[in-house]
């Protein structure tokens, strides 16, 4: 298969046409390798319209969604990012390509170790990775300029709010276990100013400050 260009494709198709405007989301968009972030009996589907299982309960979210969220973060290049929930990767890949360093935090062990080897053999010397309860946050690291949640919440856990910037931005899916609306907060001058966007669907984030259990 041609997976460059179907990702081509997947620009021109999935993303152009829903309002991706941001030249450097969509470079990424087309440049990060979707297909090696899943397990390789479903590459075929690696650039299709939707989220995939990539096992332990999680997902890589469907494209236009690591899109849409990657543009509200807007990243011009220089900035400190806080990832929430790594999941497969790939999100963490496309932030990697956009910002300066990415700081990602991940709840499953065996996640983690699975793609802490592929960034480093996609060549990623810009994304650092731990295990732990992301709502938690990563506060040796704190300050970041931008935080980006990856996991549906009913709330944006307290310890994040902390550990952003001051004009810094956070996005994250928020609302019940079932459905959620993308948040984007911004802090200005001690203020939260808020601003709702995209309907979505999550996983639920597990956490002292998140849904508590498995799922």
């Amino acid at each position: 298969m041609d997976f460059k260009e179907l990702r081509d494709f997947m620009v021109k198709t999935q993303l152009i046409p829903r309002g991706i405007k941001d030249e450097r989301v969509l470079n990424a968009m087309k440049k990060v390798p979707r297909h090696l972030f899943i397990d390789e009996s479903i590459q075929n589907m690696a650039y299709d319209d939707m989220a995939l299982s990539i096992g332990e309960g999680q997902t890589i979210s469907q494209p236009y969604m690591v899109a849409v969220m990657t543009e509200l973060l807007e990243l011009k290049g220089n900035e400190k990012v806080l990832e929430i929930g790594t999941g497969s990767g790939y999100q963490t890949a496309i932030l990697a390509e956009l910002a300066k360093d990415v700081y990602t935090v991940e709840r499953v062990a065996l996640l983690a170790n699975r793609v802490e080897e592929r960034f480093h053999s996609l060549g990623y010397n810009n994304i650092h990775i731990k295990v732990g309860d992301g709502t938690l946050g990563w506060s040796e690291e704190a300050p970041f300029d931008r935080i980006i949640i990856t996991a549906g919440t009913p709330r944006i856990p307290t310890p994040l709010i902390e550990q952003l910037s001051e004009e810094g931005i956070i996005i994250a899916p928020v609302g019940d276990r079932f459905s959620q609306q993308l948040l984007k907060v911004r802090k200005s001058k001690g203020k939260l100013l808020e601003d709702y966007h995209t309907p979505c669907v999550f996983v639920p984030l597990i956490g002292e400050h998140g849904w508590k259990g498995e799922g």
